[in-house]
């Protein structure tokens, strides 16, 4: 019966049959793409974003009206083991700071018109320390990324999630190293700037975990648990509801690919329709992008979070949309074709 089956199992379910991109949409944008009055490939990767639209909308005419980001903040019990410059209070505060409009996201956000909402998960209760047990159970892990189905309600078709968490690039840090091998020190960075000696703490407390958890972290569902944090969930959980329900994405930084990664993990087909909006310079985030097979649209040593990269991306999107639905055709502006 449904009710005998485990949280993971669910979400494993939902896997099963994902939804295809549309190669009709793709034809086309293609089709339409070849009357506008430019050179064949002369917008470049524009062109390549408007067939992406077009394939995970999966509509011939793509639109952005309703375009989110949706940020997710959570507290971690690992930052007892010293591996933030910041207490763990700088996370309501940061939340308070995005209500009130005063966050670098908020501006993002008003400049290129997209909606902003925030999550708060628990901030009063942080997730275990994970150097000494895992950071949630099943159940708490499972719930949290449902929660995150929540992003994609009232009509969105463009989605970016961002984060915010104290702590939480340790977390992501402690991802990689579970999911790709190697010492900490390889994914690890300065976070929030943390010195030398807090860097060291970082690392040593991800090394620890990994020797507590390492029997348990074949899987990428038991990796969220042990490792992970509740915005990682519930950003998985988002952005495999836009999976479901035809919403392309566009990633993040170094936090929010952890989510993406792990999803990566359980099939590389579950982030088929995400785009990597920016590289982060923290820790080992342009090998993550990779790993995934994602080329970021933008590279300007952007570490914020918040889903910040994301947001001035999702710019790249509307101008890449704007100049295919608007532009004039060869006949239209009565120009001379190739072949005329």
């Amino acid at each position: 019966m449904a009710h005998d089956i485990r949280p993971f199992e669910e979400i494993r379910m939902l896997f099963a049959n994902l939804p295809a991109p549309s190669e009709e949409a793709v034809a086309a944008v293609r089709a339409r793409d070849a009357q506008l009055t430019k050179p064949p490939g002369a917008l470049g990767r524009l062109e390549e974003i408007v067939e992406w639209l077009a394939a995970w909308q999966g509509v011939a005419e793509p639109a952005i009206a309703r375009p989110l980001v949706a940020v997710y903040a959570g507290n971690h019990g690992v930052v007892a083991q010293g591996v933030s410059a910041f207490p763990a209070s700088v996370t309501v505060q940061m939340v308070q700071n995005f209500m009130s409009g005063g966050a670098a996201i908020n501006q993002i956000c008003k400049a290129h018109d997209i909606g902003l909402k925030v999550y708060e998960l628990a901030l009063e209760r942080p997730t275990q320390d994970f150097t000494l047990a895992p950071a949630m159970d099943e159940r708490e892990a499972a719930a949290t990324f449902a929660y995150g189905f929540e992003a994609i309600e009232g009509g969105v078709d463009l989605l970016a999630p961002g984060e915010m968490g104290i702590g939480n690039t340790t977390s992501a840090a402690a991802i990689y190293a579970a999911l790709y091998g190697g010492p900490a020190s390889r994914w690890t960075g300065r976070g929030t700037g943390v010195d030398e000696e807090g860097l060291a703490r970082k690392n040593a407390a991800i090394d620890a975990a990994l020797a507590l958890h390492g029997p348990h972290l074949s899987d990428p569902l038991e990796i969220l648990r042990r490792l992970g944090g509740r915005e990682i969930a519930a950003m998985m959980g988002a952005i495999t509801a836009a999976r479901l329900n035809n919403v392309p994405v566009v990633l993040d930084g170094y936090v929010v690919c952890a989510a993406a990664a792990l999803l990566h993990a359980m099939t590389p087909d579950a982030v088929a329709h995400c785009v990597a909006g920016h590289v982060s310079p923290e820790g080992g985030h342009r090998e993550v992008l990779a790993r995934m097979g994602k080329k970021p649209l933008l590279d300007l040593g952007m570490r914020l979070g918040e889903g910040s990269g994301a947001g001035l991306a999702i710019a790249i999107v509307k101008t890449a949309l704007a100049c295919h639905r608007d532009m004039a055709t060869f006949e239209s502006a009565g120009v001379s074709g190739k072949d005329a």
